[in-house]
């Protein structure tokens, strides 16, 4: 979905996913109005080219069909980023181990 290049486009799709949770209707008007209300001055080509590209998306599928990110995984269990930093911290341990091992061949 190109709505005008990447370059500041977040904000509008951010308020069309504000519009969307709070269940009102994706309107040119209501993304403006939540764009300012960020305070941004809102693009009306823009707004006009979301408004347009999501008139013919389903946003509820899209955002089941959307990877996770790692930071959502504290709602889903609260362990996961625990053990995944776990694994990180063992995996840096790992490096070092080898790295000295490297640098002590190198002194026998």
């Amino acid at each position: 979905m190109d709505i005008g290049g990447c370059k500041s486009t977040m904000e509008y799709v951010y308020a069309a996913l504000l519009l969307h949770k709070l269940k009102q209707g994706i309107t040119e008007d209501g993304v403006k109005n939540v764009v300012k209300a960020a305070g941004v001055t809102p693009d009306d080509v823009r707004v006009k080219a979301l408004v347009a590209a999501l008139s013919e998306v389903n946003i509820e599928e899209a955002l089941k069909a959307a990877p996770v990110a790692v930071a959502a995984a504290p709602a889903a269990g609260g362990a996961a980023p625990a053990a995944q930093a776990k694994a990180e911290e063992k995996k840096d341990e790992k490096k070092e181990e080898e790295a000295l091992e490297g640098l002590s061949s190198l002194f026998g």
